[in-house]
């Protein structure tokens, strides 16, 4: 069954209804869902994640890749990167979510309005929030973690907003040996510059990657870009 727009502009509907009719956004989901054609918002959900942009994105995957998860505010990254990692811990992976922007609340509203609910119970999916992300607590988490693990980190561009820590770029490199050595797939939301222009391309790419500080993006070998609903998968 074809959706009327992307699952996030739903979403995005479902709150200002909420907000309008002093309704619980659950109700609001539902009730979206239902205009849809489907009986719920998790049957909607159900029906997405089963042939999703996280399933297609976690089978491009491998240990040791380093990824960018670019797109510009809005556009569903940090609701992927979730999805992902709950993805992942369906399938037994342990899978960890870093965050100096969430909270605890935020992330279990994400993933319950995607269908996910409570991911951490199977004791595979943690979440790890902090004002400090960085390079040095990744590691320390992940000391005890196999071979096929995956972590998504929120986000590139705010890993070094503390002067006490390294710079970004050094924190990638250190973070790409780590990820190649354990072999464990990072990967990294990252902001898009506002000089993006659908118009001209209709996804954002590598060269639109916002970086306030210096980083060597050849330490990242495959990018997920999104833009109104659509994905693109790409090496690099």
């Amino acid at each position: 069954m074809k959706l009327t727009a992307p699952v996030f502009r739903l979403k995005r509907e479902a709150r200002t209804l909420a907000r309008n009719k002093s309704i619980a956004l659950s109700r609001a989901l539902d009730a979206i869902a239902v205009r849809e054609g489907f009986r719920s918002w998790s049957h909607l959900a159900s029906a997405v994640r089963d042939q999703g942009p996280s399933v297609r994105l976690l089978s491009a995957l491998e240990p040791g890749d380093m990824v960018i998860l670019g797109a510009r505010p809005g556009h569903g990254k940090t609701v992927l990167g979730l999805e992902l990692l709950a993805e992942a811990a369906k399938a037994g992976r342990t899978s960890v979510f870093f965050s100096s922007e969430c909270s605890y609340r935020d992330v279990r509203m994400k993933l319950s309005a995607s269908g996910y609910r409570d991911p951490e119970k199977s004791g595979a999916f943690r979440i790890r929030l902090s004002d400090n992300v960085c390079a040095e607590k990744i590691e320390e988490t992940l000391a005890d973690a196999v071979p096929g693990s995956i972590a998504v980190i929120d986000y590139l561009q705010v890993m070094d907003q503390h002067r006490s820590q390294p710079p970004l770029g050094a924190q990638i490199e250190q973070l790409r040996q780590f990820a190649n050595k354990r072999r464990i797939t990072l990967v990294f939301l990252s902001q898009v510059h506002r000089s993006f222009d659908p118009e001209i391309r209709s996804l954002p790419g590598f060269s639109d990657i916002r970086t306030t500080n210096p980083v060597d993006l050849s330490h990242f070998n495959k990018g997920c870009f999104l833009h109104d609903g659509e994905m693109m998968l790409s090496g690099h």
